[in-house]
């Protein structure tokens, strides 16, 4: 007798998690992606990725051959004399920052820079230092 009421007492448990569960497995599949969409999806994703990761790898060497050559030239012309420049670039934009010794040397930087291979825009953010040209007198 014992062993019966214990049977009777799991047959509604079992009933209930049964229950539970009928909406579990009465999904629709369609609403779900089929293991080779995701797996093309994946695909895509990782494609896109690379594509991207491409894209700013050779952003940045090209960044970096510009700042090589603006260095350079600033160099070269002389603009950098009794001065400090600092170069950056971003996607072919320059920015100058630093101190350079007159506004005739920091407009001779930007001009510079304006016209090296490259450069498709200049931010001139040069300070005058004018404590620099007095010590060269």
């Amino acid at each position: 007798m014992k062993r019966s009421l214990g049977f009777f007492a799991i047959i509604p448990a079992v009933a209930f998690g049964l229950s539970l569960s009928a909406p579990a497995f009465a999904q629709d599949s369609t609403s779900h992606p089929s293991a080779s969409q995701s797996m093309e999806k994946a695909g895509a994703d990782t494609e896109s990725a690379a594509k991207n990761a491409y894209q700013g790898t050779a952003t940045a060497v090209t960044d970096t051959a510009i700042t090589a050559k603006v260095k350079l030239a600033l160099h070269n012309s002389g603009a950098t004399e009794n001065g400090d420049i600092d170069v950056t670039t971003v996607a072919g934009a320059v920015t100058l920052t630093g101190h350079v010794t007159s506004a005739a040397l920091m407009a001779k930087a930007e001009q510079v820079t304006k016209a090296t291979e490259g450069v498709t825009g200049v931010t001139n953010q040069l300070h005058v230092d004018a404590s620099d040209s007095s010590s060269n007198n």
